[in-house]
């Protein structure tokens, strides 16, 4: 057990810093369940995969590749790989299509897949990377497979508290292509506080009975620290023992979120399986709105 968990006690609903996805699906029969999630090949993704098939849920899994999906996924008879590439429309299009001929219906939706902190600007369709992977592309994904969600069905987004991060005005819509000035944290943060200000007017949006929730996982040392520089993946690996959270204790709060019963919320943050408050720029529903109109005109112009 980490220092960090020892600090922090189990919340009201029994679930708190240290569980993991294993304990918040114990006991529960997921085998009528069919969740998509995006970025199955590895860290989270390959948690929240492992633990929720093990619970009977069929899991359509994607990954950048087929192949990468299907590597995932051996061993789980009733997971279904597909590739989504998110910085490319007419993968993630394919995707959709491929989920429609196969899945009558979607119980939940976990947008898990991210790439962070860029070292360097990249742009896809003339938009920053990081904003166009981690924000438009679940937006296209997510909002073309919406008449496939269950009457009850969750959209769960993999936010993150570093949405505290973003560029002083929150989206920094005069700028989202990156060429004004790019900070590779600061655009992290903004793609991550546009998880958040989605899933805030999704939920505004869907009818009663669905859900839209987003969450901060925690600190976890996975490959999405990849392309950070080589001190900072050196300290994540010195820390992790002592501080940060292992992957199937971050992949806990989005397979509470995505599946447990006493979730009842909508619209919410969530830290540590238990809602939480964001930032300002995170509460902001003007801003939110805004958002989902400025992403709708960049999608149709795909």
């Amino acid at each position: 057990m980490s220092l960090v968990s020892r600090l922090r006690p189990l919340q009201s609903n029994g679930f708190g810093y240290r569980s993991t996805a294993d304990d918040v699906t114990r006991d529960l029969d997921l085998s009528s369940r069919t969740i998509l999630l995006t970025g199955c090949a590895a860290g989270l993704g390959r948690e929240t995969l492992s633990a929720l098939s093990r619970r009977g849920a069929r899991v359509i899994a994607t990954a950048r590749s087929e192949a990468q999906a299907r590597e995932a996924c051996a061993g789980f008879a009733q997971a279904l790989p597909l590739a989504c590439d998110l910085a490319n429309p007419a993968s993630v299009r394919a995707c959709c299509e491929a989920v429609r001929q196969q899945a009558p219906r979607l119980d939940a939706i976990i947008c898990n897949a991210g790439i962070m902190a860029l070292p360097e600007l990249r742009q896809a369709y003339g938009y920053e990377l990081q904003f166009f992977t981690n924000h438009v592309g679940h937006f296209l994904l997510v909002t073309l497979l919406l008449d496939r969600l269950a009457q009850y069905g969750r959209v769960v987004m993999v936010s993150s508290n570093a949405h505290r991060r973003a560029p002083r005005e929150g989206i920094a819509f005069d700028n989202l292509s990156g060429d004004a000035g790019y900070d590779p944290w600061k655009m992290y943060g903004q793609s991550k506080l546009a998880n958040l200000l989605f899933s805030s007017e999704l939920a505004r949006r869907l009818p009663e009975g669905q859900s839209a929730n987003a969450l901060h996982p925690g600190v976890i040392a996975t490959t999405l620290t990849r392309n950070s520089p080589i001190w900072v993946q050196l300290g994540l690996r010195v820390l992790t023992p002592l501080a940060l959270k292992s992957p199937a204790q971050g992949a806990a709060t989005q397979c509470y979120v995505a599946v447990h019963p006493g979730v009842q919320s909508t619209g919410r943050y969530f830290i540590d399986c238990n809602p939480a408050t964001p930032s300002a720029h995170g509460s902001d529903p003007e801003l939110a709105r805004r958002l989902w109109e400025t992403t709708q005109r960049i999608v149709a112009g795909l």
